[in-house]
């Protein structure tokens, strides 16, 4: 996610990140880490609290109209808490860059408690994730739309209203949406509180699931590319690409299931 550094002088805007910069901010920084002092706490918490409405509001943006957006701001607190509460500001890190992942997976966390992705999206998500293991696995290649529809029994109309409802449920980071296409979804965690072997298996799997990106369609890889290391919406994809934003929601969708399937024959 890229950072709005030219916009930092309107942090009452609601989709800018507020300011750190202030001496009064920097003043509790100082009082909360070297003293923990609560009352420090409390303001920064406050002065970060738009961080969460970014977020969510981010994420949100995935998400079906029915999905209460109060509910991710609630959860989103939690994510700000720790943050503040881990944050050392003498290594030299932006707040905001060490807090986002946190807010957002506090969200993530919060959606996956809700356990809001019905049945029939995950029925499909399997349904094609089962055909597109079983093409490559007979092809030694990924299959195409026509082949994967071909195997399914359905038209690439309806392979596409497959993938659209599909893509509802592949929200957060890519570590979280290759996990498990039934809604059991992995994450990855990266606290430094981990012991060695997790450490070595966390590597190891980013390891394998980097390689398989590289192994990706052209097409499936650089919308991966852009929507997770680049941070940019499917919107903004769409205009570099340019198709519809529809349509870069379906390819997608196409290339988690294919990650997952890929991952899946590699023993991960």
């Amino acid at each position: 996610m890229t950072e709005p550094e030219n916009n930092t002088d309107t942090p009452d805007a609601p989709e800018e990140k507020p300011s750190r910069t202030t001496p009064a901010i920097e003043r509790a920084w100082v009082r909360w880490v070297e003293e923990r002092d609560e009352a420090a706490r409390d303001q920064l918490i406050v002065h970060y609290s738009p961080l969460v409405k970014f977020v969510a509001g981010r994420v949100a943006a995935g998400l079906p109209a029915g999905i209460d957006t109060g509910e991710l701001n609630g959860t989103g607190v939690f994510g700000l808490m720790d943050a503040v509460d881990r944050f050392d500001p003498s290594r030299g890190f932006k707040f905001e860059t060490f807090a986002v992942p946190r807010i957002k997976g506090a969200i993530l966390d919060g959606l996956r408690a809700l356990d809001w992705v019905p049945r029939s999206v995950r029925s499909r998500s399997r349904q094609i994730e089962t055909a597109v293991a079983k093409l490559g696995n007979e092809l030694k290649r990924a299959p195409t739309d026509d082949e994967i529809c071909a195997e399914l029994g359905i038209d690439i109309e309806e392979l596409q209203k497959w993938l659209s409802t599909i893509s509802v449920a592949n929200v957060g980071p890519l570590d979280h949406v290759v996990g498990g296409g039934d809604g059991e979804q992995r994450q990855l965690p990266a606290s430094p509180d981990q012991g060695p072997d997790a450490i070595v298996e966390d590597q190891e799997l980013r390891q394998t699931m980097r390689s398989e990106i590289r192994n990706l369609p052209e097409r499936e890889r650089t919308v991966v590319a852009l929507y997770y290391d680049e941070g940019m919406t499917l919107a903004e994809i769409g205009s570099v690409l340019g198709v519809t934003e529809s349509r870069v929601s379906q390819i997608h969708s196409k290339a988690i299931i294919m990650l997952r399937a890929r991952l899946s024959a590699a023993g991960v």
